[in-house]
C-alpha cells in the first residue's frame, strides 16, 4: 500500500475513533448497527496497514476492505444523518473506490 493510502486510512480510523455515533431517532438497532459498522471499518483498517506479501495476498485483503466498505456505506446511509452522514458516507465511499481502483490496476480477477 502505498504511503497516502496509509496517511488516509489511518486519518480515517482517528475520524471514526472520534465521531460519536447518532443513530436516527433514537433507534436501538441502527445505534447497535452503526457501533458493528464502526469496528469492521476499524477492523479493515487495522487489515490494510498490516498486509504484506505478494499482489495475491494484498489483493486479498483489498478485497476484503472494498466488501466491508460497501456493508459500512449502507449502515451509515440508513442510520446517520445531517453532517456526519455526509462526512461518513464520503470517507468509505471514497476508500471504496481507491481500493476498487487498485484492484483493477494491479489484481488478476479470479
Amino acid at each position: 500500500m502505498t504511503r497516502p493510502s496509509l496517511r488516509r486510512a489511518g486519518a480515517l480510523a482517528l475520524m471514526v475513533l472520534a465521531a460519536p455515533a447518532a443513530a436516527q431517532g433514537g433507534d436501538t438497532a441502527c445505534a447497535r448497527d452503526v457501533l458493528v459498522a464502526q469496528s469492521m471499518q476499524r477492523q479493515a483498517i487495522d487489515q490494510l496497514e498490516q498486509a504484506e506479501g505478494d499482489d495475491g495476498s494484498r489483493c486479498r485483503v483489498w478485497r476484503r476492505h472494498v466488501e466491508t466498505m460497501r456493508r459500512v456505506a449502507t449502515v451509515y446511509g440508513r442510520c446517520l444523518s445531517g453532517g456526519e452522514r455526509t462526512d461518513r458516507l464520503a470517507q468509505v465511499q471514497g476508500s471504496e473506490k481507491e481500493f476498487a481502483a487498485l484492484i483493477k490496476s494491479r489484481c488478476r480477477r479470479t
